[in-house]
């Protein structure tokens, strides 16, 4: 008999999972069926990184549920989330498609005002912030992986660590930007108002 929680084994009552056991649950579901879910997205999107990304981002909600005990069945939920962010890119792309062939993307549209380059610039400051602040193996996973480009098996090598571990460190650095950049945004509007 195996000790091992099912993804799918029914309804849990909430709170029955603490943090660690819910990222534990995110972790094996990501080993168990990650190759079938970049499948998945890459037929809706015909594209293997956009479909990477899309299930990076599927994963990170799923981590960043607050009553992690409230989505029974993990696996149905996670395909759930990963077709409606497709579904949201492939829109997304149509609408960038159609406003270029109506000629509503030109030149002067594009020009950033200094309203915005300013904006820009905070943003990102406060994110090289905030990627400083991670510790050294979360950091450098995350710049190898959303600057430089490279694959989590790459860097796993380079790093000296497993595979896993640096989806781990990418997730949480992802999760800490978010919160950091959010948490920025916020005091901004409460600011102005």
């Amino acid at each position: 008999m195996t000790n091992r929680m099912p993804l799918d084994s029914g309804p849990e009552r909430s709170g029955d999972l603490t943090g660690d056991e819910h990222a534990e649950r995110i972790s094996r579901l990501f080993s168990e069926h990650n190759e079938a879910l970049i499948q998945f997205l890459a037929t809706r999107l015909r594209s293997v990184q956009e479909a990477k990304e899309v299930a990076q981002e599927a994963y990170v909600r799923l981590l960043s549920l607050e009553d992690s005990g409230a989505v029974s069945f993990l696996r149905a939920f996670l395909f759930k989330t990963a077709a409606n962010l497709a579904v949201d890119r492939i829109r997304s792309r149509n609408r960038q498609r159609q406003a270029l062939d109506a000629g509503l993307c030109d030149e002067s549209r594009e020009t950033p005002t200094p309203d915005r380059e300013a904006a820009s610039a905070q943003e990102m400051e406060i994110v090289r912030r905030l990627v400083g602040e991670l510790p050294p193996k979360c950091r450098r996973a995350f710049l190898l992986h959303r600057v430089h480009g490279a694959e989590f098996s790459e860097i796993a090598k380079e790093m000296g660590l497993s595979e896993r571990m640096v989806r781990h460190y990418v997730l949480r650095a992802v999760l800490y930007c978010r919160a950091g950049l959010d948490a920025a945004q916020g005091c901004k509007e409460s600011g102005r108002g």
